[in-house]
């Protein structure tokens, strides 16, 4: 684990602050320049991304927000949630109110509809205060329905995180104020946006894979097809987490989610006992995550050497917009992965092309 100096921290909130560099791209330049002072110095002039925040302005939300009991942890550091360290577009830093501590021990994320039926929430209440009870921690979205009756029912017998798709100091929906208040004294609040953010619709898919993220498995309960609760569950079997559902009635939209997780291989769910059954009691867990995902470069063949700009006309002529994987691109371009992992990330931060989880890449624009 490093722990950044004041400076250092505010460079890596200046770098992972700017528009058009997501947490991939954010890891990428790490890897390539060392530091995020040596990477904002060498962001390519034609880089198609915002303006970097100025260091004065980041020092003064960093002011701001210890005024308001918020903290800035950097991925880097040992206080970074270790599970969520793990998923290949974990964010750079979080923002965190309350005890961020609790973090580290294990996790069930629980989410479902907001408009729940009152069996979904009786359901969900009593499924996260068994959990508790049995020492883990019951994380959830703080949203109206059952994120709100998870979080309730965990803090009657233990300890919650709530993952929001705003600043940690801004309370969405407002009516769950109070609740918010109960998870500060004991709990924590995280998101990865900025304090005073306001919520927006782009920001809760990305609030979904860090509820998942944290998690060793998610529990759905009450979803339709097409809610954000089954983007978690997605997310969560890409980050290699257990999917949990909560079987209902054929007759309910909102049961249509949940079923067709069970149906599709998900861990059907009546009691908490189903849970234990495939994740055991809660344990402590090694900590020594902190590794920075990079582009394999063990390929053993040998390639020719090529110059950069015939690489990228070879790399340009194999992508389309569907994604395929940098193994695969390697195979096909007759490049080594050393010498494609830079072009990439020029390329990215040119807007030509896209890094997506799972070391995929896809081309942006017209083939």
């Amino acid at each position: 684990m490093t722990a950044l100096t004041r400076d250092e921290l505010i460079d890596w909130l200046r770098l992972s602050s700017t528009d058009g560099i997501g947490p991939i791209t954010f890891k990428q330049l790490l890897t390539k320049h060392g530091s995020a002072k040596a990477a904002i110095a060498n962001i390519p002039t034609k880089a198609k991304i915002g303006q970097v925040p100025a260091a004065d302005q980041i020092e003064r939300e960093l002011v701001t927000a210890a005024r308001d009991d918020i903290t800035a942890i950097p991925s880097c550091e040992a206080a970074y949630p270790d599970y969520l360290r793990q998923i290949e577009d974990a964010p750079p830093v979080l923002w965190v109110r309350g005890n961020p501590a609790i973090l580290h021990q294990p996790c069930i994320g629980i989410v479902g509809a907001r408009n729940a039926s009152l069996n979904g929430k009786k359901f969900a209440k009593k499924l996260s205060a068994d959990l508790a009870d049995a020492g883990f921690i019951v994380v959830s979205g703080l949203a109206r329905g059952i994120d709100g009756a998870a979080h309730e029912g965990a803090l009657s017998t233990g300890l919650t995180a709530a993952v929001v798709a705003s600043g940690v100091d801004v309370v969405y929906p407002p009516e769950h104020r109070p609740l918010y208040q109960k998870i500060l004294k004991s709990g924590v609040v995280i998101s990865e946006l900025s304090p005073a953010t306001e919520p927006q619709a782009g920001h809760f898919p990305r609030r979904n894979r860090i509820i998942s993220g944290l998690s060793q498995g998610i529990v759905v309960v009450e979803a339709t097809l097409k809610s954000g609760s089954l983007i978690t569950a997605r997310q969560a079997l890409d980050q290699g987490r257990e999917v949990f559902a909560v079987p209902g009635s054929p007759l309910d939209p909102r049961s249509e989610g949940p079923n067709t997780l069970i149906r599709d291989g998900a861990t059907l769910i009546r009691s908490i006992a189903d849970i234990l059954e495939v994740t055991g009691r809660p344990e402590k867990k090694d900590s020594n995550l902190n590794q920075i995902d990079r582009i394999d470069s063990q390929n053993t063949e040998i390639y020719e050497e090529i110059d950069a700009d015939t690489m990228k006309g070879r790399v340009l002529q194999a992508l389309g917009p569907t994604p395929v994987s940098v193994d695969e691109l390697v195979r096909q371009c007759q490049v080594s992965a050393p010498s494609l992992t830079p072009l990439l990330l020029e390329m990215e931060l040119e807007g030509t092309v896209e890094r997506l989880p799972g070391n995929r890449v896809a081309r942006i624009g017209k083939v």
